[in-house]
């Protein structure tokens, strides 16, 4: 079954690379105009180049400079993409960052960075998502739904991990803010639902699985013993924004070929 979001407009946040990047790639391959944001000028290049593979490839874009820790520019990207495409669809909130330290060695800077990306990050753009949405109301030439976000949280939404406070508690607030927002604005006909990656393999975790080593000693964690694709992560984003999904709200779903069955404890911890 082809899965299309033709004539809607989305917006991917953090889209430069990895994860943000598979997802604006899957979304315009089912017909999706997507908006490419990076976080700064240092991004722009690579940003540039997911863009031009996406246009090669005969879907069509536009980037889009923001750092969504910061109100006023969170303003502006919807104010320009609006500008550009009428309205937004769908939001995929996939920026994050991590800065890990010991907990006692943690400074403000660390936490509030984390923090800043990874929740208030999500807070801005889902609240200038949400005004969008409501503004334009249902239109069924593009979705039975009135608005569609997507957070990336992480298996570390219900998993501790030491030595990453910041980002862990990020993602554990994640949680209750989509679930929140989904419990709000459900009569609305607006869906939000969270997608929590494992182990997938991006810039991000090289350190994890760049030596044979190091990715075995992954793989330990992982039940179905491969580390996760980007491409994996962009498969169920398509899905989720879709209208095969329009009974799927307030949901965390977990794509981490089984890490979160703990698998440490299959031969009894």
């Amino acid at each position: 079954m082809e899965i299309s979001l033709k004539n809607q407009v989305a917006i991917i946040t953090g889209s430069s690379s990895g994860i943000g990047a598979a997802i604006a790639k899957s979304m315009a391959e089912s017909g999706a105009s997507v908006v490419i944001n990076y976080p700064s000028e240092n991004s722009k290049d690579k940003a540039a180049v997911i863009l031009k593979e996406i246009i090669d490839s005969g879907g069509t874009g536009m980037l889009c400079q923001c750092d969504v820790s910061k109100e006023e520019e969170v303003i502006n990207m919807f104010k320009e993409v609006t500008a550009n495409y009428g309205t937004v669809d769908i939001l995929v909130n996939n920026a994050g960052i991590q800065v890990d330290s010991p907990f006692t060695e943690m400074t403000m800077s660390a936490w509030n960075a984390v923090i800043g990306v990874n929740l208030t990050g999500q807070f801005l753009c889902a609240r200038e998502a949400i005004k969008e949405f409501l503004k334009r109301g249902i239109n069924p030439s593009r979705s039975v739904a009135c608005g569609k976000i997507i957070h990336i949280s992480s298996v570390h939404e219900i998993i501790p991990w030491a030595g990453h406070a910041n980002y862990a508690s990020s993602k554990g607030a994640i949680r209750m803010l989509m679930q929140t927002l989904a419990q709000e604005y459900g009569a609305d006909r607006i869906r939000v639902n969270s997608i929590c990656p494992g182990a997938i393999q991006t810039p991000i975790n090289k350190n994890a699985w760049e030596t044979k080593q190091e990715l075995d000693s992954l793989l330990k964690l992982i039940p179905y013993n491969r580390i996760g694709q980007p491409q994996d992560i962009g498969n169920l984003a398509v899905f989720l924004a879709s209208d095969l999904a329009d009974y799927i709200t307030g949901a965390s779903i977990f794509i981490d070929g089984g890490m979160t069955t703990f698998e440490s404890f299959s031969t009894g911890g």
